[in-house]
């Protein structure tokens, strides 16, 4: 694999399925900066274990269907690459290492720490694990020095909390890690059937994964706009559910029907939703195929795996033995 442009990083927890939240807010991003840049995307598998420590076991069943949902959303195995995090053990080493140089108020005042405490409210998360998860974080892009990491604006401060600790380990052991920058992303500005945010916590989403057979219903439940009480009352699809849906994947032509029946009353909410379940059908079932193709053969999944954690784990080697020499402890 030959790039010429920049060095990115990025991963997601294996938690469980994709949704098209997670299609719309990564997946398209990820998937159009592999055919210019060196990319490395990785399994976070070591990141899920932050909430999902008391079942650890799962984890492994999460690992290839997060693979599959990649690959068959379009990530190409021969444009970037694709690995494993726990299976570098580097990273925990740099982990190791970035955690002493760390200061706790840092940590503390993440942002994100509080919101997400807050939205797994089921989950014991007082732990050590969690609070120094975003220390795990910056390993993961640090050891490849990227120069840059795909981000929504929610998650800056992490971005920025990685910058900070490379400006520290910087300024005590020399130049070494370059500070990567934000390639920022727009937000999906999908919600979930309820209205909500998507979000697998929520059981509210749409999977990639899933068979059309399932989603129809789903898409038949949405909520929609709340104050259209009957068909002959005018509607506005900028607070309505489905509109966002459209907009996304019924063609711009169509979606411009759509909005107009809508405000004047001549297409009804039932209408609306079969003819987004007709777009959905056609968005994922390329999708499905291909993922149906690596169901058939689920060696393929872990042969892409196994491929690309060789190739990361060659370049955390690499960079651990120059960052052990620079630190002193290369004995």
């Amino acid at each position: 694999m030959t790039k010429t442009n920049n060095r990115i990083v990025s991963g997601m927890r294996s938690t469980g399925r994709l949704h098209l939240g997670h299609y719309f807010g990564v997946l398209v991003n990820w998937i159009n900066i592999q055919e210019d840049n060196e990319c490395y995307f990785f399994v976070a598998d070591w990141h899920a274990l932050t909430s999902e420590y008391s079942d650890p076991r799962k984890i492994k069943g999460f690992v290839p269907e997060l693979v599959k949902d990649w690959v068959a959303a379009g990530l190409d195995p021969e444009k970037c690459v694709i690995f494993h995090q726990s299976q570098v053990k580097e990273h925990a080493e740099l982990h190791l290492m970035l955690s002493m140089i760390t200061p706790l108020g840092w940590l503390e005042r993440n942002p994100t720490y509080k919101e997400i405490r807050q939205e797994l409210i089921q989950k014991e998360l007082n732990t050590y694990g969690f609070l120094g998860y975003p220390v795990l974080m910056a390993s993961d892009i640090l050891m490849y020095k990227p120069s840059f990491v795909p981000v929504g604006q929610d998650q800056l401060p992490h971005l920025e909390l990685t910058r900070e600790i490379a400006r520290r380990f910087n300024s005590i052991n020399g130049e070494y890690f370059p500070e990567p920058q934000a390639m920022l992303t727009e937000d999906a500005k999908l919600p979930g059937l309820d209205g909500r945010k998507m979000s697998k916590s929520y059981n509210n989403g749409i999977f990639l994964g899933e068979a059309m057979d399932e989603v129809r219903p789903k898409v038949m439940s949405m909520l929609t706009d709340k104050n259209r009480l009957r068909k002959s009352d005018p509607g506005d699809p900028e607070i309505c559910n489905l509109y966002p849906y459209h907009k996304l994947m019924t063609d711009s032509s169509k979606c411009d029907e759509i909005e107009e029946g809508c405000r004047n009353a001549s297409l009804g909410c039932v209408d609306c939703k079969k003819m987004l379940a007709e777009s959905m059908a056609k968005f994922l079932e390329p999708m499905q195929e291909r993922r149906r193709k690596m169901d058939e053969n689920p060696d393929i999944v872990w042969q892409i795996l196994a491929e690309g954690t060789a190739k990361a784990r060659a370049k955390a080697q690499q960079n651990m033995e120059e960052i052990r020499e620079r630190i002193g402890f290369k004995y």
